[in-house]
């Protein structure tokens, strides 16, 4: 069975419209499943790529209860209004960091 090359393209274009409207779908409902009142939740995983620091360094926030968690179903999930509060709060110290002068 041989398919001209239009109606391929044709088939495989319908193919990744379909996966977008599902992809887009499955994030809606992700983004409804991570929520707690209204607000969007974050995971483990989450939290330490937004802050960019290892798992030590989160369990060390949390067991100085720096930054609230929740546990849900075994899992931990930090709110998003908390999250920015612990950044407003431990992450405000600014450096700036001057370039040597040259003796020219």
């Amino acid at each position: 069975m041989n398919i001209d090359r239009t109606e391929f393209i044709a088939w495989m274009q319908r193919i990744v419209d379909r996966l977008d409207i599902l992809g887009e779908a499955v994030r809606k409902q992700q983004n409804k499943l991570n929520a707690f009142d209204g607000e969007e939740l974050f995971d483990n995983q989450d939290l330490m790529e937004l802050l960019k620091i290892s798992p030590r360094s989160l369990q060390r926030y949390r067991s100085s209860g720096r930054l609230p968690y929740y546990t849900i179903s075994g899992k931990l999930y930090y709110k998003n209004s908390d999250v920015h509060l612990f950044i407003r709060e431990h992450f405000n110290n600014r450096v700036i960091r001057e370039k040597p002068k040259s003796d020219k």
